[in-house]
């Protein structure tokens, strides 16, 4: 059974038990603080295993892309060292909203395992939570357990302990004992042998668990304890990969054909043969696991960058890289070519890979070159760590710099260190590091309490489109303390008009106020697992009663004016340069819009224009704001209302119609395109591989643009004298300037003619070299030419130069190239070692080379040192 097939038979068994097929969420998530990417299948259901919200369908069934990399789920450094761990896997599910629970989810499980899967009864064992004896005095799960009964025999029920068999969702939420199927795929002599009992849950690589039935029935509050649900629930999952291993007979999940597609591929491009040898089997599963990470992240919207998400990206995209740089002999940017191959194997149940197939490629392809590029500064920069190690042991401290200011990978400075004789101090390594988590945890800590409710059946509903102020009651609110931010509150309310952060769109800020006149002030609005919550410095002083809500109006009309200017901006760009133009990300702030979209190349300065223009045409039309709310999407879509990238669409939508542009969209908008006033394109730059970047103002961020360059036009006026055309008198300076610029040259130029004759006067001899170490008043320029003038027809001459420059110091190594064959003298490597001298460095060939400092006082010191290179 292929996997498709096996993917389709899931989701259809469930079907047919009046389950509801949902699609899945993407695998990176922007509104929920609390996580970069989905790692469970559970996340995009949290609002209703927290009673938030309720669901429309209590029973649903999906396939989940999911990807587990940083925080309490790491798995990357497991990644292609054994043959079950991946970054990004399929997470088949079904799910039970205070409907059924385990009596259904157990039989359902095993009917589908042992009836439609056909899977051998014998094989399959299970697991039930045994009870606890810590604070939780938790007992044992007997209901689990007599249903398990009724279906297997005692013999293969394994009773499991709180780290094996009790799910939480986190330090605080919904949590429940947990019920785990396991397969034995070895062979029947193996299990004649030692028992598969023995082996559940003991990391063996064919005895291993495909599903977690999980029956959540208890709420983790802040303090520890345990209370139970008002509703219970249950959640699912089932590893997909895994699942397809044991059903196609394979012991490995990269021998399924999830995987072998891709496997063959590097083998074509690398020329490597899986199933060689270990290192080159570890390097093409990790290659093989990453691309699909990867591929899936950028189609979702998450680009590679230094930061948050982007950063996780980035690390296991390199990763990837550096193994097949080590292992595989790749020199060249080759991962970029495996995505046709992924997008042929599973863009029928992701559509998102083939209709960002082309971007894929180019950022996969331009991260592999920047990176390659990394690795050869990083082998240099090895070289000049070797260079100054006394002994046979690199410094750990120097490493980690190496790898934390660079990237470069430690095992691969390991390998190197190892193939030149010397070893690394990996616990000088393993301190930094661990020093640089601690800092780094320490910064981002946060502290939440439990929410404190005032109100149990309060609805919530944002009334921020149609007013700013609103009369509201606490519904509930709880502390949240961290190093970043200090001491502050979360707050919801029945009702609200503030905006809460989503879609690129800030939230709104405003205050609160009570009947007595108290104010408390709301600094930022945000949307946790699907509530609108408003963070405050304190609380009111009286919680109950009613308040007025007010939104900083002023913050929010310059907003909406960013926000409706960016559609207006994203449809100006697919008119002028063509359809293939799609928003890829989005930041709407009240000072000024950034938007990133496709495209192959940089804009000129006619395209600039014209879309300023375009856009102030829409705005002087003065077109007004027709706003569609919950309309079906099919219907929307078909009236032409445009998708945007990465993100995620409920049943109903609402859609912003500006004259001709037409996008789905859940932010504030202007009621008119007047109120934006004007638009103004500040800068468009490259992002990434086929994505470029616009940043630009509107409202009263152009009024004060404009006013503060005819404040610098006025001043720069005056300085030339008030001429009648101040650019002609400009560009008549500039020629003058350019003009006594190519004299002050011709000078310096023959002042270093002159001073040839005088300073081979002064040539001195050691060890058979004929040398100068001297300070001149020349600049680099002069001294260059000076050097390589002295050095003609000379095959044994070695000069270093110094001279003092508006407060910095130069320094400049000339050697006969006869010298440095002869001699072993290198000019780049002698500058390097000198610019200590100066607080600076530098580089260059190893006949010439210069290094630059900001301590000219060290002059004299590096001009002496520099004779010790003689001998």
């Amino acid at each position: 059974m292929n996997s498709k097939d096996i993917r389709t038979q899931f989701l259809t068994f469930f079907e047919g038990k009046k389950h509801k097929i949902v699609p899945s969420a993407p695998m990176v998530i922007k509104d929920d603080p609390t996580l970069l990417f989905t790692n469970a299948g559970m996340n995009q259901f949290k609002e209703f295993f927290l009673g938030i919200n309720e669901p429309k369908n209590t029973r649903v069934v999906d396939t989940q892309k999911c990807l587990r990399v940083s925080g309490k789920h790491n798995d990357l450094e497991e990644v292609g060292k054994d043959t079950y761990h991946h970054t990004m896997f399929e997470m088949l599910g079904n799910w039970s909203f205070g409907d059924y629970f385990k009596e259904e989810a157990i039989t359902w499980a095993w009917e589908l395992l042992t009836e439609v899967f056909k899977m051998d009864k014998d094989s399959l064992y299970v697991s039930v939570f045994e009870g606890s004896q810590d604070a939780d005095t938790l007992e044992k799960d007997a209901e689990a357990y007599a249903i398990w009964n009724k279906i297997v025999p005692a013999n293969r029920i394994i009773m499991g302990n709180k780290k094996d068999n009790f799910w939480e969702m986190g330090d605080q939420g919904p949590c429940g004992p947990c019920s785990e199927i396991h397969v034995d795929l070895r062979s029947d002599e193996e299990k004649k042998k030692v028992s598969g009992a023995s082996l559940v849950n003991k990391d063996h690589p064919l005895v291993v668990e495909i599903w977690n039935l999980v029956f959540m029935q208890y709420n983790r509050k802040a303090d520890g304890s345990l209370e139970p649900l008002p509703a219970k629930h249950v959640d699912t999952g089932m590893g997909f990969e895994r699942l397809c291993m044991a059903l196609q007979g394979k012991k490995s999940n990269y021998d399924t054909d999830v995987f072998t597609p891709l496997i063959r591929e590097i083998e074509i491009i690398t020329d490597a043969k899986y199933g060689k040898d270990e290192p080159t089997d570890i390097a093409i599963r990790v290659i093989a696991d990453h691309i699909r990470a990867v591929s899936f992240s950028i189609a979702d919207g998450q680009l590679p960058s230094n930061t948050g998400a982007g950063y996780v990206i980035r690390r296991i995209l390199r990763r990837a890289v550096r193994y097949g740089f080590t292992f595989l002999g790749t020199k060249e940017p080759f991962m970029y070519r495996l995505v046709n191959v992924l997008t042929q194997s599973m863009g029928e149940a992701f559509p998102e890979l083939s209709e960002q197939k082309q971007l894929i490629e180019n950022v996969i392809k331009e991260e592999e070159h920047s990176f390659l590029k990394t690795l050869d500064q990083g082998l240099v920069l090895l070289d000049t760590i070797i260079e100054k190690t006394k002994g046979k042991t690199v410094d750990g401290r120097k490493a980690f710099e190496l790898y934390d200011t660079y990237g470069f990978p430690i095992d691969l400075t390991a390998l190197i260190l190892s193939e030149r004789g010397f070893s690394l101090d990996e616990d000088g390594f393993n301190v930094a590091m661990q020093e640089q988590k601690t800092r780094s945890k320490t910064a981002s800590e946060t502290s939440k309490g439990d929410w404190e409710n005032l109100q149990s059946d309060a609805e919530q509903e944002f009334v921020g489109y149609d007013r700013l102020e609103a009369d509201v009651k606490i519904v509930k609110y709880r502390k949240l303390e961290s190093k970043k931010q200090g001491l502050q509150y979360q707050i919801v309310f029945n009702l609200t008009p503030f905006y809460a952060e989503g879609g690129g769109q800030v939230g709104d800020k405003g205050y609160l106020e009570s009947p007595d006149g108290d104010v408390v002030y709301i600094v930022d609005t945000k949307r946790e697992n699907n509530e609108i919550v408003h963070f405050a410095k304190n609380l009111p002083k009286k919680l109950e009663g009613t308040f007025k809500a007010v939104v900083d109006s002023k913050q929010r009309q310059r907003t909406e004016a960013n926000h409706t200017a960016t559609h207006l901006l994203h449809q100006a760009l697919r008119e002028i340069l063509g359809t293939h133009v799609e928003q890829k990300g989005s930041a709407v702030h009240s000072k000024y819009l950034r938007f990133d979209f496709s495209h192959f190349s940089k804009m000129t300065k006619e395209e600039l224009e014209a879309v300023e223009s375009f856009v102030n045409a829409r705005i002087t039309g003065q077109l007004p704001l027709e706003e569609q709310r919950n309309v079906p999407i099919k219907e929307a879509l078909e009236n032409g209302a445009m998708a945007l990238f990465g993100e995620k669409y409920g049943d109903a939508v609402r859609t912003i119609r500006f004259g001709k542009s037409i996008e789905l969209c859940g932010g504030t908008h202007v009621k008119n395109t007047s109120d934006i006033w004007h638009f103004k394109i500040k800068s468009e730059g490259a992002v990434a591989a086929g994505i470029r970047r616009i940043e630009a103002i509107t409202s009263d961020a152009v009024k004060d643009f404009y006013a503060e360059s005819n404040k610098s036009l006025t001043e720069i006026t005056e300085a030339l004298g008030n001429p009648q055309d101040a650019v002609k008198a400009v560009k008549s300076l500039q020629d003058e300037n350019s003009d006594l610029r190519k004299q002050i040259a011709a000078l310096l130029k023959d002042k270093a003619k002159n001073l040839k004759g005088d300073l081979q006067s002064e040539l001195q001899e050691k060890n058979g070299v004929r040398y100068l170490i001297k300070k001149l008043d020349l600049d680099a320029a002069g001294i260059k030419d000076l050097s390589f003038e002295m050095g003609q027809n000379q095959s044994d001459l070695f000069l270093l130069f110094a001279t003092e420059q508006d407060g910095k110091a130069l320094l400049s190594c000339y050697i006969s190239k006869e010298l440095v064959a002869s001699k072993n003298l290198n000019a780049g490597t002698i500058v390097r070692e000198l610019g200590k001298y100066i607080q600076g460095g530098g580089g260059g060939q190893p006949f010439f080379a210069t290094a630059g400092g900001k301590n000219p006082a060290g002059i004299p010191d590096a001009m002496e040192k520099a004779l010790e290179y003689l001998g």
